[in-house]
């Protein structure tokens, strides 16, 4: 039976939008569901980002994110590695596009951490920064 593995990221925003590039993680959302939908697990905290710790006004209203999730909520260079556990767990897709991956792999950058992560999805071996479109990328899952 197949499984998808859903990723949601929030990130900072102002109203008219900033460049990708200055968009921090603030929240990492992700759920496994069998082939009818049903949830198998989940994977959700929230993340304090490092350049722009107070959310915008537009931010808070458009993720329905408060100031007080973010200020508990640890920095990403201790967020990622807790959700890459989760995910040891073999999926069989993940989706590379051009705002999620670049804002994640220069959250990194920007805050020191080295990792596989910073420049290639570890699912699939594909080149975050470089992704101009988002693409389905399977690969084999032991839960297939």
């Amino acid at each position: 039976m197949p499984h998808w593995l859903v990723i949601d990221l929030e990130a900072t925003t102002e109203e008219g939008g900033w460049p990708v590039a200055e968009m921090e993680v603030i929240e990492i959302g992700a759920t496994l569901v069998n082939q009818d939908g049903r949830e198998l697990d989940h994977f959700e905290r929230f993340v304090r980002p490092a350049r722009r710790p107070v959310l915008t006004h537009f931010c808070r209203e458009l993720t329905h994110i408060n100031q007080s999730s973010i200020d508990s909520a640890a920095p990403l260079t201790a967020v990622w590695p807790q959700f890459e556990r989760w995910l040891s767990h073999p999926v069989p897709a993940c989706w590379v596009g051009p705002a999620g991956g670049i804002t994640t792999a220069s959250n990194w950058k920007r805050n020191g951490a080295t990792t596989a992560s910073t420049a290639h999805c570890r699912a699939c071996r594909t080149s975050i920064s470089n992704s101009d479109s988002p693409r389905p990328v399977s690969y084999k899952s032991r839960w297939a």
